[in-house]
């Protein structure tokens, strides 16, 4: 069954709010992490999540923790 447009957006909303807490959680902000708008108007396709800019601190804080998970 596919998912209707409404579905998707809840699903990529979802997922924003989700990936917001868990970098959080070891101490990673991305300012500009937000369900694409442009994404969610396709109606044949899952929205993209975008997640943004952020600064060189952010990055490398990021970087670590990936390494980290692996």
């Amino acid at each position: 069954m596919a998912l209707t447009a409404e579905e998707r957006m809840r699903a990529a909303e979802e997922a924003v709010r989700q990936l917001k807490a868990v970098l959080g959680e070891v101490g990673i902000t991305l300012p500009s992490l937000r369900m694409d708008p442009l994404s969610a108007a396709d109606e044949g396709a899952l929205p993209l999540v975008e997640l943004g800019r952020c600064n060189l601190d952010t990055a490398l804080r990021l970087v670590a923790v990936l390494e980290g998970a692996r």
